[in-house]
């Protein structure tokens, strides 16, 4: 069982990896994120239920990764990628 295996610890200077989930089924959601949070080398730093939620929950958090879900409601992962490629590169 995946659960009760020991937590392993990154090696001394490898990078953790920092990421936003982004999904509006609160169930799924939290499923990832505790799944995830499992693996010693992810941290999960910022979870939202909306697109529109996401550029300012990437910044705030610092994430590397975004994690977005297609369908959700405000704006969809895929506008909501763009839009965090360009608030973040320009």
């Amino acid at each position: 069982d995946r659960a009760q295996r020991p937590r392993r610890i990154p090696p001394e200077g490898d990078a953790v990896i920092r990421l936003l989930i982004a999904d509006d089924q609160a169930l799924v959601r939290g499923a990832l994120s505790a799944l995830l949070g499992l693996e010693p080398d992810i941290e999960v730093v910022a979870e939202v239920g909306r697109g529109d939620e996401v550029v300012d929950a990437a910044v705030r958090s610092a994430a590397d990764v975004a994690l977005l879900d297609i369908e959700m409601p405000g704006m969809d992962g895929i506008a909501a990628a763009s839009a965090l490629r360009s608030a973040l590169h320009g």
